[in-house]
């Protein structure tokens, strides 16, 4: 049993957000470690971004366009991206941020609106 295009692209998503949250923000909690090293090391973490987020985007277009799932990426991003903050770096979100990430999940919707 497959699943569907549509989840399979948001799943495939989601886990490359992950590898690529990793990769760009990572290394701020090893603030010590020669920048040299932090790139080759998110560069390395960005490879498997990569294997994850071509696939999602091949298999998506087949059922959404170019700019939806661009959207789609960036609402996943927002998304993984705060649980990251408040876990892994362990920096809080304020209301404004929550607010912020509110109106881009709202401008995001306009995309997938079909007037008519």
């Amino acid at each position: 049993m497959s699943l569907p295009a549509s989840l399979t692209t948001i799943l495939l998503l989601l886990a490359s957000n992950v590898f690529m949250t990793f990769a760009w923000y990572g290394h701020l909690k090893f603030k010590a470690a020669p920048l040299a090293l932090v790139i080759l090391a998110s560069w390395g973490i960005a490879f498997f971004e990569y294997l994850l987020q071509v696939p999602a985007n091949r298999i998506g277009h087949s059922v959404y366009s170019a700019a939806q799932l661009k959207t789609i990426q960036e609402v996943i991003t927002l998304t993984v991206f705060a649980g990251f903050s408040v876990l892994y770096l362990k920096e809080s979100l304020g209301w404004n941020h929550l607010a912020g990430f509110a109106l881009i999940a709202c401008g995001a919707g306009l995309v997938f609106y079909r007037p008519g």
